[in-house]
């Protein structure tokens, strides 16, 4: 009985070993299998190169030709290099192009041109190398070695393990080579924190200072808090920031200099990340008048501050963190939230008792409690914003560097409190809160202050809403205006203010008003069935049951407007959806992530459509006034894009974000139980993780992984002697997707734009098989007409009127798949740092087991004029299957696509979207064609012209582009869309 159990007994599988090199020049990653070798390189090590297929983007070039930009010219200087003095320019501006082909030009500013120093601060040569790296390459310290450092990493960082789970995973780890006489990386979970807390990398003290009440105190039942002495936390600020300025990921991701950027062509003006804007310009104008300035680095700190909570079962525990950056980081590396936003604080939040909240000295107390502590934690700035310090940055070159508040990134409230004025005014402008889109003059510390002198409280309250007993913290600072400084804000001003709170709502006050409430109500209804009948497109939220939940998010709020505009069309007046086209095309254009003085223009135009075009809310009395803060402050978005470069590098979506790691995740990881200090130590330790990867990063101790470094390792400590050419050689025994795939010609477009998915078996294996599936059957012609346009390009007769029996014949084998992926360059949306993105579109004939999924697809059109960009540029069609076949050694990836017909020749005037219907050929029969899938650009999005009439309750999403006769091609899909289907 044992023998006959043992012959069936399963064969535990061994570990497969990284053994497989990359083999790419610089790249030290190893792999299991050349599978994931194969395509480790399509997605680290691109052979990126034009493709004639597709048509230029807005700017006039091709897409593909802004996938990778060359690094910006060096930060050297001209002069004597005697390190006495800094070098210095015979002219006011230094000029360099910058950018792929030349087409861009800055303008460099040259007195704070951060030129290198020593550790005393005496200017160094030109082109003197940096200071050599002196430590040890081999130095893991506090950690034994790279295995010890990876696991703390991933059991504290990654995973978020409990005491009890690590003491758990390291008991089953030392049994498994306690026969082997070793032990796991760690003895217990308290060994992990000890050694953790011993990293000296990163490691900033957190702080803290009491603040009470001093003023008078009344001699009969004084109220709690003014006897309270609440605790304000903080880290040094001025140590945080020479962590961000040090970073070595950060080295290649700085603008060093205030510059100014313009078209090679045209001259046009392009604002981008902080230091393209003319405020940095400005203040460096203003230290540079200091001749013992020249030559340092102008750091605008960037402050951003936002209560949140972070449990409300367990008695709504709020806190109030303070965040810190530097306006040298570029905008797409500050949103990545990296290490380059970092948590210094956590404000006080003074409570009391119901009887005394509402009194005006604990108002004014509360108030002047957050300036204080403001000016307290930035105290340590103080000295360095007059007279610079040198500091190392993540190049290895010490500067010298100087200080200045940069902008506060806030919502309306924070605006507020920060601004010292009476809630309904405006933080930046001093209209009239009964008129705020008056124009008026902007508000200025000197003018509050000449208020000051000639005006009583009352006046000040009452005419200027000014809180005229309040000093804000700038006050205490070189240069600094909080009126100037108040960041744009798109999440809350925009998508939460003025989308969400005003424009939606006051839909359904237009609808009950005009209708009634039992009318109203159906129409709302089949909004919100209009909502979730959406076809799906990858990024897309879904609405199941329309915008009818409680909570929003500001995700929601993003996804709503992308559909919403469609879906109210046929219900309610052209002006109301002009009104949404407006703002829409103003939210999307401020998002850019590079907005020139032309943009500008445009965004102008958006402002003036909105304001003409929602008067239609106020004759129909659905409002009585538009002097709401976070609608007026639309009108300072040109003036502030102009001041701090792009809007999105300073918007509360990142602080937000930052909420999650460096407070809701903490609390919840701690006890509960006086939180606070646990979730600092936490914060502290995550902060020593994060500083000890990008040291040992920069010596270059983290390449490969460290299976494949421990393999290195040991094969150079034991080389392995060259086979005896007496013995047989091994067969290769790899089977299936570990073999490795020799390249076949004519796929290097497929490599490079379109990467097809793995094979479905359960798909059709021939043309005729396919045809049946589609129910197409003319397929087996059509791709014999394919393949007479592949084989002869030259040819100028259409593939379609040539006879039949003069294409070649295709009776062989295909693959079909159900998806493929596309890379594409939108620095606008959520991508990564260098600005590349994929995305998915699929082909599915059931997605997620409740339908077909097609989507749609921008093809490059055969015109050859130059001037044809957006819409003009491409044509819109679905993708019924993927598929791919070989003929005469060569493989052709296809797309069997049915093509969509533009509706006119401009968009839709009330929405701004272009309109298609499907396509159908002279006999009705629906236009299908083969076309190669380096045709494609990227997926569209279509959403339906609902009309007038109701959508029924049986059209799902994946009814969608069956169900109706014509479509608007989503511009507001995302931001690429926007720029490629306006």
């Amino acid at each position: 009985m044992s023998s006959t159990l043992s012959r069936f007994r399963i064969r535990r599988p061994y570990f497969n070993a990284l053994q497989i090199p990359c083999g790419h020049p610089g790249c030290k990653r190893f792999f299991k299998t050349p599978a994931g070798r194969t395509k480790h390189r399509h997605a680290a090590h691109p052979n990126i190169l034009p493709s004639p297929a597709i048509p230029p983007g807005p700017s006039g070039s091709s897409p593909c030709s802004q996938f990778y930009e060359p690094d910006e010219m060096g930060e050297g200087f001209e002069g004597s290099g005697d390190g006495e003095s800094p070098p210095s320019s015979t002219s006011e501006i230094e000029t360099e192009f910058y950018g792929h082909g030349d087409r861009l030009y800055r303008n460099y500013h040259t007195k704070l041109n951060a030129c290198p120093c020593d550790k005393q601060g005496k200017f160094l040569p030109q082109n003197a190398p940096p200071q050599p790296n002196d430590s040890n390459p081999d130095d893991w310290t506090p950690y034994d070695e790279r295995l010890q450092f990876e696991t703390a990493e991933l059991l504290f960082t990654r995973c978020e393990m409990s005491v009890e789970q690590i003491n758990v995973l390291l008991d089953l780890w030392a049994a498994s080579l306690l026969k082997y006489g070793d032990s796991p990386p760690f003895a217990s979970a308290r060994h992990m924190y000890k050694t953790i807390d011993d990293t000296p990398l990163g490691d900033v003290k957190w702080q803290k200072f009491g603040v009470q009440y001093t003023g008078d105190v009344p001699q009969v039942n004084p109220p709690p808090w003014m006897s309270q002495t609440f605790e304000v936390w903080f880290r040094d600020p001025r140590s945080v920031i020479h962590r961000i300025l040090g970073n070595a990921d950060f080295a290649n991701e700085m603008d060093l200099r205030p510059f100014r950027e313009y078209s090679s062509d045209e001259g046009d003006r392009q604002y981008k990340d902080f230091m393209s804007g003319d405020w940095a310009w400005d203040q460096a104008d203003i230290i540079s008048k200091d001749a013992g300035t020249h030559g340092s680095t102008f750091v605008p700190v960037v402050l951003g501050s936002d209560k949140t909570t972070v449990s409300v079962a367990t008695g709504n525990n709020e806190y109030y963190p303070l965040y810190a950056s530097i306006g040298n980081v570029r905008n797409h590396v500050r949103r990545a939230h990296n290490d380059a936003l970092v948590l210094i604080g956590f404000l006080a939040i003074p409570k009391t008792t119901k009887e005394h909240a509402s009194d005006t000295a604990f108002r004014k107390f509360r108030r002047q409690l957050f300036h204080s502590s403001l000016a307290t934690i930035l105290g340590s700035l103080k000295p360095a914003m007059t007279k610079p310090e040198v500091v190392r940055f993540g190049d290895r070159h010490y500067r010298r560097v100087i200080y200045g508040l940069g902008p506060y990134i806030a919502d309306y409230e924070e605006q507020a409190l920060l601004a010292c004025i009476v809630h309904g005014w405006c933080a930046r402008c001093q209209a009239n809160r009964a008129n705020l889109d008056v124009d008026a003059l902007r508000r200025c510390r000197e003018h509050t202050e000449l208020l000051f002198q000639e005006s009583t409280l009352s006046v000040l309250w009452d005419n200027y809403g000014i809180v005229g007993d309040l000093v804000p913290f700038t006050n205490d600072f070189p240069r600094a205006d909080i009126h100037e400084l108040i960041a744009p804000d798109l999440l809350h001003q925009l998508i939460k203010g003025t989308f969400k709170d005003h424009l939606v709502d006051w839909v359904g006050d237009y609808l009950k008003a005009t209708h009634g409430t039992r009318d109203a109500e159906r129409i709302m209804d089949d909004i919100d069935r209009r909502i979730a009948a959406v076809a799906p497109f990858t990024g897309l939220r879904r609405f199941p049951q329309g915008r009818g939940f409680k909570q929003w998010t500001g995700d929601d709020s993003k996804a709503l407007m992308k559909v919403y505009i469609a879906a109210i069309e046929g219900h309610v007046p052209p002006e109301i959806v002009r009104t949404f086209r407006a703002f829409l095309e103003f939210c999307y254009l401020v998002r850019r992530n590079v907005i020139s003085e032309q943009a500008l223009k445009e965004v102008a135009d958006t402002i003036h459509r909105f304001h003409l075009y929602r008067e239609i809310f106020k004759t129909t009395e659905i409002v009585t006034t538009f002097s709401l803060p976070r609608q007026h402050s639309i009108k300072h978005y040109p003036s502030l894009i102009r001041l701090f470069g792009a809007p999105n590098g300073l918007c509360s979506s990142i602080t937000e974000c930052k909420h999650i790691r460096a407070v809701k995740k903490p609390y919840r990881r701690s006890s509960k139980y006086k939180a606070l200090g646990q979730m600092l130590l936490t914060n502290q330790r995550l902060d020593k993780l994060a500083a000890s990867r990008v040291e040992f990063g920069s010596r270059g101790m983290l390449d490969g992984t460290c299976l494949s470094a421990t393999i290195l390792a040991i094969a150079q400590a034991c080389p392995v002697p060259p086979p005896d050419a007496s013995e047989p050689a091994i067969a290769n025994t790899k089977t299936g997707e570990e073999a490795e795939q020799p390249a076949l010609a004519g796929t290097a477009s497929l490599l490079t734009y379109y990467i097809v998915a793995f094979t479905e078996r359960k798909r059709a294996r021939t043309i005729p098989e396919l045809a049946t599936e589609l129910a197409v059957p003319l397929l087996p012609d059509l791709i014999r007409r394919f393949l007479f346009g592949q084989l002869y390009p030259e040819d100028p007769r259409d593939a379609s009127q040539i006879p039949l029996a003069g294409c070649p014949r295709f009776e062989g084998r295909i693959s079909t798949f159900n998806s493929a992926s596309t890379r594409f360059y939108a620095p606008s949306d959520l991508s990564g740092i260098g600005g590349m993105q994929t995305e998915f579109i699929r082909s599915a004939p059931m997605w997620r087991g409740e339908g077909p999924r097609l989507d749609c697809v921008f093809v490059g059109t055969n015109t050859n004029d130059p001037k044809d960009t957006g819409m003009r540029a491409y044509d819109i069609a679905r993708v019924l299957s993927f598929f791919s076949f070989s003929y005469r050694a060569v493989t052709y990836p296809c797309a069997v696509v049915r093509w969509f017909n533009k509706i006119g020749d401009d968009p839709d005037e009330d929405t701004g979207m272009w309109m298609v219907r499907p396509g159908f050929r002279p006999n009705k029969t629906p236009w299908i064609d083969i076309i190669h899938v380096d045709t494609i650009y990227r997926a569209a999005h279509l959403l339906p012209i609902y009309g007038t009439k109701f959508v029924s309750l049986d059209i799902k999403p994946w009814h969608s582009y069956d169900a109706f006769r014509a479509f608007y091609v989503n511009k507001y899909a995302d931001h690429h869309a926007f720029e490629i289907a306006s």
